[in-house]
This record gives structure tokens, C-alpha cells and sequence, in this order.
């Protein structure tokens, strides 16, 4: 299993104030949506071996589950309606119990720290960012967990959790690369087992 974890710092947690029409405008929900896509879809299919959760606010965190999806369709639109969808049923997520918006798709009760705490018994937590250690030259982990923010960089509290959440911190290149597209890259490097089979 690979999971994606990205942080949106700036989505609505008011399902009201995500519009279709301004996917941008609704905290660069767009941003994210492209994430989702990248981190369950291929070309004509579907990874059944990848999660990615989107923390929204540092109070929801929705999750797409590729083994368990139905009718998503990778176009913004469509994975901003499931995000929409879920943000509407915040008040069935009780504690630890996540609220069951569609195939595949749960909302949590819960920010990045409460995440974290959760994934880390699922496989190794491994931060991307810009000053890591390279890609290349490190080896895939086990069930990893990566960690990335979106188009704004990690705050302060968000940068401690991480340091001591994180089993190690990794950069995909040398230059700032968008959240989806670090997304794909990273799958591209655990596709090949470290970029050593193709």
C-alpha cells in the first residue's frame, strides 16, 4: 500500500462555499483534486493499491481509497463534488468513526496530527520537501506514507509534528515541483523500485 497525505491549508470546511463553477477559489481545492487523481488513477484504470488523504483545514481529513471507489472519474469537477460531498456529512464523522460519503471515499474527524497518528501504525511516514535528502538515492520504503503540502509550504507547528512524526524527509528533484505532479513522480519511483526496473 502507498498513502498520500496532503495538507490543504486554505479549503472550506463549509461545504456551501465550495463551488463547481470556482474550484480555484474554494482554497486551491483544485490543487488537491489533481492530487487525488494522480494518486489513484492511471491510464485507462486505477491503482487498487493507494490511498490518498486530504486534511482540510487541520479538521477533516477526507479519503480516497482506490481498492474501494466507484463512479470517480479524474476531471477537478468530479473529485471536488466527492470532497463537497463528504464536507456535507462532517456531522456523521463521530470521534474516530469516519462518515461513509460513497464507495471509497470517508471523512475523519481529524487534522494533520490525528492523521499522522493513525497512518504511522499503517507503514513508514515520509515527509516531502524541498530540503530533504534526494529521491534517488534512497530506498523505497515498506508501505509508505508520504506527507506533502499544498501550495503553501509547511507552518512552523506543522514543520516540528512532521520532524518528529516522520521516519525521514525526501525532495523528488531539484526544483519545486507542484503537489500532483511531485505525486507522480513519486509513484514513478516505486513503480520502478527505486528507478532500478522497468
Amino acid at each position: 500500500m502507498r498513502q498520500f497525505v496532503v495538507v490543504g491549508h486554505d479549503v472550506p470546511t463549509d461545504p456551501d462555499a465550495i463551488s463547481l463553477s470556482d474550484i480555484p477559489g474554494a482554497g486551491r481545492l483544485d490543487l488537491l483534486c489533481r492530487c487525488v487523481s494522480t494518486g489513484v488513477f492511471l491510464s485507462h484504470g486505477i491503482r487498487e493499491d493507494a490511498r490518498v488523504h486530504l486534511v482540510c483545514a487541520d479538521e477533516f481529513t477526507v479519503t480516497f481509497d482506490a481498492a474501494t471507489l466507484r463512479h470517480l472519474h479524474p476531471d477537478e469537477r468530479n473529485v471536488a463534488a466527492r470532497v463537497r460531498d463528504a464536507l456535507a456529512a462532517r456531522e456523521d464523522a463521530i470521534g474516530h468513526m469516519p462518515a461513509d460519503v460513497s464507495p471509497g471515499v470517508e471523512l475523519r474527524r481529524m487534522g494533520l496530527s490525528r492523521t499522522l497518528d493513525r497512518l504511522a501504525a499503517e507503514g513508514s511516514l515520509v515527509q516531502l520537501h524541498e530540503a530533504g535528502d534526494p529521491l534517488v538515492d534512497a530506498e523505497p520504503p515498506a508501505d509508505p506514507v508520504f506527507v506533502l503540502s499544498d501550495h503553501h509550504d509547511f507552518s512552523e507547528t506543522e514543520s516540528s509534528l512532521l520532524a518528529e512524526a516522520c521516519d525521514r524527509r525526501l525532495r523528488v528533484g531539484p526544483e519545486r515541483l507542484h503537489a500532483d505532479h511531485t505525486v507522480s513522480v513519486v509513484h514513478n519511483w516505486l513503480d520502478t523500485d527505486g528507478y532500478t526496473a522497468y
